[in-house]
């Protein structure tokens, strides 16, 4: 195999000009830097985000805890199992409407909050980042999410 220099106009199509790439990767760095965190937690990523919806407010059913982080009831509800087998949540059923399961903290979720506290902190440290800038992406990651679902 050759390694002949692309077209000018091939450019575009260059693995390190893709914004979807850096995205992608930042990413994968971001989860394995929650990861190490996480564990000292017995946490997986999502579960962590899973918890984090359920600390700002308790006792929300799945489609709202989906709605808030954007994930499915297929990709949700497995994830809540596991959480509910560690102990961290109670799901029961709505009395007004059976269809609808909730999802409630147990004590021992409640108290895993006071543990979590510093992950924020240290994944700042992990950064290079000032809050001024950390803030900024933020935004332009939230205003690109909300573009992209526009599009759609």
């Amino acid at each position: 195999m050759s390694s002949r220099p692309l077209p000018a106009d091939a450019s575009a199509l260059r693995l390190d000009n893709q914004l979807c790439f850096a995205l992608y990767s930042a990413n994968l760095a971001m989860h394995k830097r929650y990861r190490q965190l996480l564990k000292g937690l017995g946490l997986t990523y999502p579960q962590y985000l899973v918890m984090l919806v359920l600390w700002e407010r308790d006792g929300l059913s799945v489609s709202e805890i989906g709605e808030r982080l954007f994930l499915d009831s297929a990709t949700l509800t497995p994830l809540l199992k596991r959480l509910q087998a560690a102990g961290l949540v109670t799901r029961t059923r709505a009395s007004g409407d059976e269809r609808q399961v909730i999802v409630g903290l147990t004590a021992e979720g409640l108290a895993l909050r006071r543990k979590a506290g510093r992950i924020p902190e240290q994944l700042f440290c992990a950064t290079s980042c000032s809050l001024d800038d950390l803030a900024a992406m933020k935004r332009q990651l939230e205003a690109l999410r909300t573009d992209l679902e526009r599009g759609a």
